[in-house]
């Protein structure tokens, strides 16, 4: 397996009236658990429903309703901490969470905080070829999402959908170790991707499915380092948490709103107040929530109706042993075994569909220009047309035909891009199309040398400035190609035509 080798990135620096300052960023994501169940119900978990009907008496807070853990999404946070190289804790507990609001009926929510069942990870964050930022993982704990408040449908009144009551979370905290809002995203990004290689989360976050608070503060040059070395908080100065971020785009603009607002109120010789705030896309900029609460505001007790969790190493060894590659081992693979670039790599391990369609175009064949192709060709189509590989007309093995064609001779690469918009539109077998519309390359020698003898006596002025400047004879190819429909070998055309114009041996 090939290791490949990163540098740090520096921080983003942001010039303000009196000096340079550096943003300290921190992401507490929640996922939604892929399962059809929800944590303490059997309760269907599918987006769209009608309002109010994926809900059981214990969403419902009925009385004497009691949760019953779901072990399957157990078994998925598990799965995430150990795809995120994360301490799982074979002991944990769940607490209750005490604040009152209208969609969550039982007025707590049940979460981890004291004891979560998963500890410190980490992940490598890509930037650039050659650049990733290290960002460690604090905690994994799981916990019930609340409902929905619709404040849209009546100017007078609200409503609440228990849809989503009761619906797995994972909560991941990150250290504050991000240090711009395009890592940010980054970061956010390269979660999503690895859940969805693990299977433990979809990551639409159209839907909610993902979503982030994100925590900004500034500190000076310098106090960053000071707060590594010290483990002391107060270094980076007083944060903000902006909360629901369900877009990348979104988190960036919010992040540099944030700061710059921050940056502005200490240098007029104010305080930045820690508080909750939400971002107005529509006016760019971030407002206040409420003040930030901490774990006493929310009463957090040990919740009565769920005895601690224990699990057996066993069977977390079970669940590592059934992970499948991640990114960062599949992007290595492909660079070694495909001879491709990182960027290449990083483009066909984006999505796991992506990389087991490649893998499928590639299999015995020449790894380069089967990147490309895929890449270049059929991605950049479907990203045009805003669609992605799981609605691909062409399938890996059309596409392979296409490449074995290119590779036997039968076709250039101008006729295979002509087989590829068929296949594309029209559907079809490459060799049968190339075969049923006479698109096979001509490589009779004989045929070509006479098209080339043709061409060169009509154009005797063309002749006589090719052999004063070889560069023009691509003239003679072009004329040549235009003239066989395309069909000619390049190669062998290529090969005539310097020998009849003498612009070198021919042997």
């Amino acid at each position: 397996m090939l290791d490949l080798t990163y540098s740090e990135p520096a921080a983003k620096r942001i010039q303000g009236a009196t000096g340079d300052w550096e943003l300290v960023i921190g992401l507490e994501v929640h996922a939604q658990v892929a399962s059809k169940a929800k944590l303490f119900s059997g309760a269907s978990t599918e987006f769209g429903a009608e309002p109010n009907s994926n809900v059981a008496f214990v969403d419902a807070a009925m009385p004497g309703m009691l949760p019953v853990l779901n072990e399957f999404c157990i078994e998925q946070a598990v799965r995430t901490g150990l795809g995120l190289k994360a301490r799982i804790n074979l002991t944990s507990a769940f607490d209750r969470k005490n604040y009152f609001y209208p969609d969550l009926p039982q007025g707590y929510q049940i979460s981890q905080l004291y004891h979560p069942l998963v500890g410190e990870g980490e992940v490598l964050v890509d930037l650039g070829p050659g650049v990733a930022r290290r960002v460690r993982i604090e905690r994994i704990h799981v916990e019930q999402d609340a409902g929905k408040s619709i404040h849209d449908m009546d100017p007078a009144l609200s409503f609440v959908d228990l849809n989503r009551t009761g619906v797995a979370l994972m909560e991941i905290v990150s250290r504050p170790d991000i240090r711009g809002p395009e890592e940010a995203a980054a970061y956010v990004g390269k979660l999503r991707q690895i859940m969805r290689y693990l299977g433990t989360c979809d990551g639409n976050m159209q839907n909610g499915n993902l979503r982030a608070d994100v925590n900004v503060s500034v500190c000076r040059p310098g106090d960053y380092e000071r707060y590594q070395a010290t483990q002391d908080f107060g270094h980076l100065g007083t944060r903000c948490e902006i909360k629901n971020m369900n877009s990348m785009r979104f988190i960036q603009q919010a992040i540099e709103y944030e700061a710059r607002r921050q940056i502005a109120l200490l240098e007029d010789g104010g305080k930045v107040v820690q508080e909750t705030r939400l971002f107005d896309p529509d006016r760019g900029e971030t407002r206040p929530m409420r003040g930030k609460e901490e774990a006493h505001d929310y009463r957090y007790f040990p919740c009565p109706d769920l005895l601690p969790l224990e699990i057996e190493q066993g069977w977390v060894d079970a669940i590592r042993d059934s992970l499948p590659e991640l990114p960062d081992a599949r992007k290595a693979r492909f660079v070694a075994d495909y001879g491709i670039t990182e960027y290449d790599a990083g483009v066909l391990t984006a999505e796991p569909a992506n990389a087991e369609y490649f893998e499928a175009v590639a299999a015995g064949r020449d790894g380069k220009q089967a990147a490309n192709w895929v890449i270049n060709e059929l991605f950049g189509r479907l990203n045009k047309e805003g669609h992605g590989i799981n609605v691909s007309p062409v399938s890996a093995a059309q596409l392979g035909g296409i490449l074995d064609l290119i590779g036997s001779g039968d076709i250039s690469g101008k006729i295979a891009k002509e087989v590829f918009e068929i296949v594309y539109t029209e559907g079809g077998e490459p060799a049968a199309i190339v075969a049923e519309r006479g698109l096979r390359q001509v490589t009779d020698t004989g045929a070509i040398e006479a098209a080339v003898d043709k061409v060169i006596a009509e154009n005797p002025a063309q002749v006589e400035k090719a052999k004063a400047n070889p560069k023009l004879a691509g003239w003679f190819v072009g004329q040549v190609m235009k003239a066989t429909g395309g069909k000619a070998n390049p190669q062998a055309v290529n090969e005539l035509v310097a020998a009849k114009l003498e612009l070198r041996d021919p042997d």
